[in-house]
């Protein structure tokens, strides 16, 4: 079972998700404009956040920037909007997967079941490691276990903050982090009194050590930073 928060503003619609979704076992928490959204976010602490694009008070955008200052919940995104540019808009601030309406709920019942079994393999893979595991993507190897990071098999000296900083970065490829979330999560109670100027900066000198791989590390506008994937 997992914690669902839903928010959109049709209440029909809403009304609707939440039943198919509690027939599927999980619990099922509803907002209905974009400040409560935040607020349920923070204090339900949902699995997943389903969040439609235009809503009153905070649009869906503004939302999901709010919600990835703290919190890599995955969210989907629901829209009428079926244009190019605005479906990579909303992945650029933090969405995960994109639906554009009208869709099936079998359409929807599916997205969820997909992120959700991607959250459980996540889950399992880290709790079934009895030694830290290597992460390895294009040219870069971590060794979690022995503190080391290497570009095409050539050692990478960094600074303890800077290996925790990639490898947060790095287990995630493709997930938008904020600055904030960014501090509170590798500098944890040392980052009192920094600000998020600290993240550019060390960022900066990632970019700079890792060589081509650094340009792997982007900046989403609005949001923070993510790690790209390795081309195929």
């Amino acid at each position: 079972m997992a914690i669902i928060l839903i928010v959109e503003d049709e209440r029909e619609l809403n009304a609707l998700l939440r039943r198919h979704l509690e027939d599927e076992g999980h619990r099922v928490v509803q907002a209905f404009d974009g400040p409560s959204a935040v607020s349920l976010a923070e204090h339900e602490h949902p699995d997943l956040l389903i969040l439609d694009w235009m809503l009153p008070g905070l649009d869906g955008l503004e939302v999901s920037r709010r919600v990835r200052r703290r919190s890599i919940v995955p969210i989907l995104m629901l829209t009428a909007r079926g244009e190019e540019v605005d479906r990579v808009l909303g992945l650029e601030v933090g969405a995960d997967d994109y639906l554009t309406k009208p869709f099936s709920i079998r359409e929807l019942l599916a997205r969820v079941r997909a992120i959700l079994r991607r959250i459980e393999l996540d889950s399992r893979g880290i709790a079934a490691s009895e030694t830290p595991p290597l992460l390895e993507d294009g040219g870069l190897r971590i060794d979690t276990g022995g503190h080391t990071v290497s570009v095409d098999a050539q050692l990478v000296e960094l600074t303890p903050k800077e290996f925790d900083l990639l490898t947060l970065l790095a287990r995630h490829p493709g997930r938008a982090f904020s600055r904030e979330y960014l501090l509170d999560n590798v500098w944890g109670a040392e980052y009192v009194g920094l600000d998020t100027r600290t993240i550019d900066t060390h960022v900066l000198r990632l970019r700079k050590k890792l060589s081509y791989v650094g340009e792997r590390i982007e900046t989403v506008w609005g949001v923070g930073y993510r790690f790209a994937r390795a081309a195929q």
